[in-house]
């Protein structure tokens, strides 16, 4: 049996930071979805997860259309991750959108579907793993963003010739004024039009040297993640993100896997590990990483890695670094402010 990782979805690097600076806190967003605040830390989600937190922030958005065009325009290029970077830095806005369908892939659900055809390219959106509707303020800022991609790589005012959104979107007429052509709503699509002149312009952003290093990289990469992960890798994840929610069980974790318990026990035997090792191994890296974050009390960090008792977690955190999470903190951050660990 191949264990399918594609379910679980990557989430924007610098979701959680625009946010804020649209005045909306991770933490209501999460209460807001009904998860766990360690949502907030996790690098990949499941996608009932990733939609639960793209439908809370857009109902906690004072204006829709505020909402899609803030969180994409108020993102500074210099935080983008490599393979955002390998898009900005195309040769033309062209190359950067084929650069986009291709890394996309790295980060489910939405695949861009990109064609041709007399004066048009048409960008198309499809959407995997979407078992309800897609939340309205997630399509716009998709959208939204292939638009700002050429903007900023061309230092030009780009307007499309047309958008399409497959249902009724909120106040179209703020979403025209920033796609500066028509909003078509209600078309059964979710699509940018745009003049195919437009794709020839070069990008200012242009570093062919730095495509030399990105491209192989991410290229690789993407082999690796389309590759299917260890029965232990997989484990590992769910408990990580279960934590909290205390259904970390071996029982639960098989059950969202589709195997039995005793199948899922053989699995990590042949692959050299057990349940009990990854379950310490994942609330170890937890701990590291939640005490690297000065605004969590150690007590919330105990929580969040699944001990209900202090003292516990002390005993445990003590066997695994020699030190006490209150000592650890302090080490990690005089450490940090030295310039020892980069952030």
């Amino acid at each position: 049996m191949m264990l399918n990782s594609a379910k679980y979805i990557k989430f924007p690097v610098g979701f959680w930071s625009g946010v804020q600076q649209l005045g909306i806190a991770p933490a209501e967003i999460a209460r807001q979805a009904r998860l766990p605040l360690s949502i907030t830390k996790e690098p990949k989600v499941s996608a009932a997860e990733y939609f639960a937190v793209w439908q809370a922030f857009g109902e906690l958005a004072p204006d829709i259309a505020e909402g899609i065009t803030g969180l994409v325009t108020s993102f500074e290029t210099v935080h983008y991750p490599p393979d955002v970077l390998a898009t900005y830095h195309a040769c033309d806005y062209r190359d950067a959108l084929h650069r986009m369908a291709r890394y996309k892939q790295m980060c489910p659900p939405e695949q861009l579907i990109i064609t041709e055809a007399d004066e048009e390219c048409r960008v198309e959106l499809q959407w995997q793993h979407a078992e309800s509707s897609i939340p309205q303020i997630l399509i716009g800022v998709t959208l939204t963003y292939l638009l700002e991609l050429g903007r900023r790589g061309t230092g030009k005012a780009i307007k499309a010739r047309r958008v399409e959104f497959s249902h009724p979107a909120a106040d179209v007429t703020a979403l025209e004024a920033y796609f500066g052509c028509p909003v078509q709503t209600g078309t059964g699509r979710n699509r940018l039009i745009l003049r195919r002149s437009d794709l020839d312009l070069p990008f200012t952003t242009y570093n062919e040297e730095l495509l030399a290093i990105l491209t192989p990289a991410l290229d690789r990469t993407l082999n690796e993640q389309q590759a299917s992960p260890t029965v232990a890798e997989t484990v590992k994840w769910i408990i990580r993100r279960s934590l909290m929610g205390g259904h970390y069980d071996i029982q639960a974790v098989a059950r969202e896997l589709n195997l039995s318990d005793r199948t899922l026990q053989r699995r990590l035997r042949e692959e050299g590990t057990s349940f009990k090792v990854l379950l310490t191994q994942a609330r170890h890296e937890q701990a590291r990483e939640y005490l690297a974050d000065p605004s969590l009390e150690i007590k919330e960090v105990a929580c969040l890695v699944g001990y209900e008792d202090q003292n516990s977690f002390y005993r445990a955190f003590r066997a695994w670094e020699g030190a006490t999470p209150s000592r650890w903190r302090l080490e990690h951050t005089v450490q940090q402010e030295d310039g020892v660990y980069g952030k």
